[in-house]
């Protein structure tokens, strides 16, 4: 009985430390595996169809992780929450930007990480979050979406009643004057024939026009060094002329100050003296004119004997 409870024991020891054994492996695997992963969030601003659970997470086109978990955002139900699970090797910098992406038309959207350039801090560094958040971008089919939303806005103002009204009432104008043209075609035509023979005309006249320039641009260049010579001679003499006068005024200086000094001050007392004998000669000639025996005899004339 004795052999028998040792074994038993024996047994009970050897598979209680296997288990142990066992355990401690599968922690220390999974520490090890928990150790070589990291997980960040994304928060999505668009719908996220296609993806899932699993789905892969590129960077820069290459394998580094999958989707942990998708969920809305309790707060904000527009907003899609997205747990990645990365390689823990993996750069994942502060300019790293996540957004979906289709590799193919047949295959199922995964999530693409960009950015990351050598400069950047890690994002495990700067973001203290117990999970940091990796900022998104705008997909290719959201903006595409976008964009055909702006054009369907914008098609929507542009079909509008009023732009249609007056679109009506464009093409009703151009109408009654492509009718009201046609009625005055021979006007028009005429109008056609006279305008062309005006630019046949104006051509003849700017062709005489330009010969005549011609030939005065050639006529001035002939002339043109004769006009200089006479002119610097002109001006040679003008300058001589100029010359003499100086000398003449520098050697009369004496009798110009004088002639300036006393000569004008004279000149006021003998015009008054003008004036004086201009205003008696005026005189004479009235008095000439009155009567000229009444003014040589110095009395009055006869007076005409009047019969009554």
């Amino acid at each position: 009985m004795e052999t028998k409870a040792n074994f038993v024991l024996i047994g009970a020891f050897t598979i209680v430390v296997t288990l142990f054994l066992l355990l401690f492996a599968l922690w220390a695997a999974k520490y090890s595996s928990e150790k070589d992963w990291m997980q960040y969030a994304v928060v999505f601003e668009e719908p996220v169809t296609g993806l899932s659970e699993g789905s892969p997470v590129l960077y820069n086109g290459i394998s580094v992780g999958t989707i942990e978990s998708l969920r809305l955002a309790p707060d904000d139900p527009r907003r899609v929450l997205a747990t990645l699970r990365i390689q823990a090797r993996t750069p994942v910098k502060t300019d790293t930007r996540a957004k979906i992406s289709t590799p193919s038309l047949t295959a199922p959207p995964i999530i693409q990480l960009t950015g990351g350039s050598p400069q950047a801090r890690r994002l495990a560094d700067v973001d203290h979050n117990e999970i940091p958040v990796i900022r998104t971008e705008a997909s290719a089919l959201q903006n595409i979406a976008d964009t055909a939303n702006k054009l369907v806005a914008r098609m929507d103002e542009l079909l509008s009643e009023e732009n249609i009204k007056r679109i009506s009432n464009s093409l009703a104008s151009i109408e009654a004057m492509t009718g009201a043209v046609g009625g005055q075609s021979e006007d028009v035509r005429a109008m056609i024939v006279s305008a062309r023979r005006s630019s046949e005309q104006l051509e003849k006249t700017l062709a005489t026009t330009d010969k005549a320039v011609a030939s005065v641009d050639r006529e001035l260049v002939q002339k043109l060094p004769g006009l200089i010579s006479r002119l610097d001679a002109t001006l040679a003499k003008l300058d001589s002329a100029a010359g003499g006068v100086n000398g003449i005024v520098t050697d009369n200086r004496a009798a110009i100050t004088s002639f300036a000094n006393d000569g004008l001050s004279q000149l006021g007392p003998t015009l008054a003296e003008l004036r004086a004998l201009v205003r008696d000669l005026r005189r004479i000639s009235d008095r000439l004119d009155s009567g000229a025996t009444q003014y040589l005899l110095g009395r009055d004339a006869p007076k005409e004997f009047e019969p009554k």
